[in-house]
Parts: C-alpha cells; sequence; structure tokens
C-alpha cells in the first residue's frame, strides 16, 4: 500500500517539476546494456504509471517521436525514478514495527521492486538524452 500510495501522489505532482536540462554524451545506456543485461529484462517489470488515471505510460520509445513527446518522456523517467527513491526512503519505517527478521526481509522486497525500475528509469533517460542530442545536432 505504501509502494502505490506513494506513486499516486507523484502521478499528481506537476510536469514542470521533473524537466531538467538533458545530459550530452551520456554513456549510461552502454553501461546498463552490458553491465546489467537490461534489455533482456527491463519489459518484464509493469509499468506502473499507467495504473492511475493521468499517468504517463513509458512502454514505447521510437526514434521517430517527436521534441515534445521526448522532453515529456525524459521528465516521466525523472518523475518514476524519484518515486522509486522515495520508496526506498520509507524503509526505516518497517523497522517501527515489525521483528527484526521481518525488517529486513520488507527491506529486501523493497529494495528488489524498487532498484530494477530505477535502473529502466535511468536507461531510458540515457536513450532519450541520446534522441534529443541528435536532434539538436540535426537542426544546426
Amino acid at each position: 500500500m505504501l509502494q502505490l500510495g506513494i506513486a499516486w501522489v507523484f502521478t499528481r505532482l506537476p510536469a514542470a517539476w521533473f524537466e531538467r536540462a538533458p545530459r550530452n554524451g551520456n554513456s549510461l545506456p552502454r553501461f546498463y546494456e552490458r553491465a546489467l543485461l537490461i534489455k533482456r529484462w527491463k519489459d518484464l517489470v509493469p509499468d506502473g504509471a499507467s495504473w492511475f488515471s493521468g499517468g504517463f505510460g513509458k512502454a514505447a520509445l521510437t526514434e521517430g517521436s517527436s521534441w515534445n513527446y521526448l522532453r515529456r518522456f525524459r521528465a516521466e523517467t525523472i518523475r518514476g525514478e524519484s518515486c522509486h527513491w522515495t520508496a526506498l526512503l520509507f524503509i526505516p519505517v518497517f523497522f517501527l514495527w515489525n521483528p527484526v527478521w521481518a525488517d529486513w526481509v520488507m527491506a529486501g522486497a523493497f529494495a528488489v521492486a524498487n532498484l530494477p525500475c530505477i535502473a529502466i528509469q535511468r536507461y531510458n533517460r540515457g536513450r532519450i538524452d541520446r534522441l534529443l542530442g541528435k536532434a539538436v545536432r540535426a537542426a544546426r
């Protein structure tokens, strides 16, 4: 319930809060592809944003996407990553009333549920940065 509550709150925050300038020369996608083999498993992780009214589904990214769509998609990856980091910040709350063994099981489950999502958001943002960089270079 905690995870869903945090996600619901984040889908209600203004998109402008998550807009930041793209990074140039982002090499993170290659790292995630080689070290984490992210292309093999990322599509198995559900996109929770589509579970909420007003959520921005991030199932597909095409190279022909418009500039505005890419900027919005990028902002949504920041929103998603921020949501998952915020959820992880609540792990100490588990230790207030549970037996210690249960605290560690819940903390581990929370980490297993959130860390792959963070990796996917960062991977997608790096890909978007690359596309936005190509668009800027082509416009010159």
